[in-house]
């Protein structure tokens, strides 16, 4: 009797024990995980720089006489020029009027005589082949008609010099102030054009990369007040020399800028690309651990964190591409995986 007695409360007192322990002691605790279902991707390898864009042409119109300045107004807005018109080659932005300058040039006159000239040589050639003139009045006719040609471009080019012409399709970015009719002297600057649809970035690349940049590789340009927008380039020259104090070569950009979204004088980062692969299995670069064995990552299969040995092949500062040790539609932990062990349960979160 009293061995059944003491059998029941030994029971009775383990069974009690059990009862009262902390919960979770023996049950297996479930590590919250983020996850990120592996699939086939792009990745690139690229060179980051920066610079500061310059338009691809950039020219400064002066008065080339002393003249009476009128500013002429913008066909397609109905007012005289401003600051960020778009301008085409040929349009007349000013005039330069001097009338003592006009009568010096004497281009009517100059037209007149090319026509008396021709007349007169088409008559001596007639003349020569009905034998009516020796062969040097048809040569002085010749010259004469020459010469005349010679005056009337000239007078022409000094015409031209009454008009502030854009000599191609750009945007003005400089148009000093003057009032109109005051007269502005020789060598006054009077507009500033630039053509920025394609800007030029000269940038020094260190030393070491002197076999990997090629003139021809695509380039991504950015700029911190366009988040949302990435322009394109490419490498088109090359220095071949190494700067010796710097340790740098120079290189040179060429980016597109149809919409005009760059900005002369802007600076911009751009990205070289080097390598590119389609279609292969790419990680965020953060998540690989460091470890005896090799590098690692941690993916989820039924509850599960696995550790495993990876391989890796292109990388930028962002993404990994690797090349063993991963398959596609598998689940990669992104985020929690600093606590997990070989199969540690994980309750995905995410």
């Amino acid at each position: 009797m009293k061995k059944s007695l003491l059998f029941l409360l030994a029971v009775t007192l383990l069974t009690y024990g059990c009862n009262n322990r902390e919960p979770g002691l023996e049950a297996d605790v479930e590590i919250p995980v983020s996850v990120e279902d592996i699939k086939l991707k792009s990745i690139e390898e690229f060179i980051s720089t920066t610079g500061t864009v310059i338009p691809v042409v950039d020219v400064k119109l002066n008065a080339e006489i002393t003249a009476t300045y009128l500013l002429v107004n913008n066909p397609a807005t109905g007012r005289t020029w401003q600051l960020g018109d778009k301008v085409r080659k040929g349009t007349l932005i000013a005039s330069l009027e001097d009338a003592e300058f006009l009568n010096g040039v004497k281009l009517e006159v100059h037209e007149l005589n090319l026509e008396l000239t021709k007349s007169e040589l088409e008559k001596q050639e007639s003349l020569y082949e009905k034998g009516g003139v020796t062969l040097t009045n048809l040569k002085t006719a010749g010259y004469n008609y020459i010469n005349a040609q010679y005056t009337v471009e000239n007078a022409r080019i000094q015409m031209e010099k009454t008009k502030i012409v854009s000599p191609f399709d750009g945007v003005i970015t400089d148009l000093p102030f003057y009032t109109q009719g005051s007269e502005v002297a020789q060598g006054s600057p009077i507009v500033q054009i630039m053509d920025y649809a394609k800007m030029i970035l000269d940038v020094n690349l260190p030393e070491k990369y002197i076999e990997t940049v090629k003139v021809g590789q695509n380039v991504r340009i950015t700029n911190y007040t366009l988040p949302d927008d990435t322009l394109t380039g490419k490498i088109t020259q090359l220095s071949p020399a190494i700067n010796s104090d710097t340790r740098t070569f120079k290189g040179n950009i060429t980016i597109n800028n149809p919409e005009l979204l760059l900005r002369p004088g802007m600076f911009v980062k751009s990205d070289i690309v080097t390598a590119r692969k389609d279609s292969v299995i790419v990680i965020p670069k953060d998540i690989i651990l460091s470890r005896q064995r090799g590098m690692t990552v941690f993916i989820v299969n039924r509850g599960v964190a696995n550790e495993r040995v990876i391989a890796t092949g292109l990388s930028n500062s962002d993404q990994v591409e690797v090349i063993r040790g991963l398959q596609v539609n598998e689940r990669v932990v992104t985020d929690g995986f600093e606590t997990l062990g070989q199969n540690t349960k994980v309750k995905i979160v995410k």
